[in-house]
């Protein structure tokens, strides 16, 4: 299940949204070994699924955004709904949390490229 909530919105400064829901599925590729018996959810596909839906919340591809820092706070059984809450701030660095049940599983921020050097001298 993966649903954006109204895409194209571009939230206000501060403004916090509850971008999608997903749930990984038991039978997701990553899931294959990780880990037997007691399976996990692994980070990079949490972390993937919140960069992808937080780009089509805000119609804006996020592959040139820098991962500012992630911290993964709780593990992820497959087929637990998790819900994608994020907010942006006044220089475009987007702060998301990923929440599970009641709890905290992941949180971090994205951070939008700089502006392009500029060439100086006297081309030389």
């Amino acid at each position: 299940m993966m649903r954006a909530d109204q895409p194209g919105h571009r939230p206000e400064q501060g403004e916090a949204r509850a971008a999608a829901s997903f749930v990984i599925a038991p039978d997701h590729p990553a899931m294959a070994g990780h880990f037997p018996g007691h399976p996990v959810v692994p980070g990079v596909v949490l972390l993937d699924h919140a960069i992808m839906l937080i780009g089509a919340a805000l119609a804006q591809p996020l592959e040139i955004f820098q991962i500012g820092s992630v911290k993964f706070l709780s593990p992820v059984s497959p087929g637990e709904s998790v819900t994608l809450t994020y907010e942006t701030d006044a220089r475009g660095t987007i702060h998301f949390t990923l929440d599970a049940n009641g709890r905290d599983v992941a949180s971090g921020t994205l951070t939008p490229p700089g502006p392009a050097p500029q060439s100086g001298g006297n081309g030389a």
